[in-house]
């Protein structure tokens, strides 16, 4: 039975040892923090940061790690293979993953496997996306502003609506896209060798309006 007096929100819930398991941690920022000690058997960690923190000690079988955030200095139990667990950071294995509207702001994504990932509305600004190979993801309406998508594949993704402001967009593949109406590239870095295919793509897709960003693809290839 659920004891109002004592509940919190899952998003405000610190890492303590003593808690019982399962922990409903959802939404919780631990980065940076040592989690030795924290029984996380079962522990829902659903969108849980994770980025810095120290889980070395920890038993997480059977937790929910799906859409927690975990970088490059993350530690995690020895033969725990974080990569599939569902959590998003460096090296992922996120091959048609369901990633509608997620919020991915700012995320270490390199190396990530994202082929085929559902991306429709999700928010990926300022993320590090280079080199990775997003072929066959819906983008429709995804926001990368400010983005790294250097050397980033896009063969066959739909990109209708995607807002690429400010992304850098160097050594990417955007020519064999599946469809970029309304997709917004004003001020990206790196457009030069793909410009003129771009523009080259049916007028429906070029002059189709994005009610966000109050532009055309086509004006915002010629800026």
């Amino acid at each position: 039975m659920l004891d109002l007096l004592q509940w919190q929100p899952p998003e405000d819930l610190l890492p303590t040892v003593g808690f019982g398991a399962p922990l409903d941690a959802r939404g919780a920022d631990w980065s940076g923090r040592d989690l030795a000690g924290i029984d996380l058997r079962g522990a829902a960690l659903c969108r849980v940061d994770l980025r810095g923190a120290d889980l070395s000690a920890c038993d997480l079988d059977g937790a929910d790690l799906r859409l927690a955030r975990f970088d490059v200095f993350t530690r995690f139990p020895e033969g725990f293979d974080h990569r599939s667990s569902g959590a998003v950071g460096p090296g992922a294995k996120l091959n048609g993953a369901f990633l509608n509207s997620a919020d991915l702001r700012g995320l270490d994504l390199r190396s990530c496997n994202l082929m085929g990932a559902y991306l429709s509305g999700a928010d990926l600004s300022g993320s590090l996306l280079d080199g990775v190979r997003l072929v066959g993801a819906d983008l429709r309406h995804a926001v990368l502003r400010g983005a790294s998508c250097v050397g980033a594949s896009f063969s066959c993704c739909q990109l209708d609506f995607a807002d690429f402001r400010a992304a850098d967009l160097s050594s990417a593949r955007l020519e064999g896209a599946e469809s970029l109406s309304g997709a917004d590239f004003s001020g990206c870095l790196g457009l030069d060798a793909e410009r003129s295919a771009l523009l080259s793509r049916p007028y429906k897709e070029l002059d189709t309006w994005n009610p966000l960003t109050r532009e055309t693809t086509r004006t915002s290839l010629e800026a």
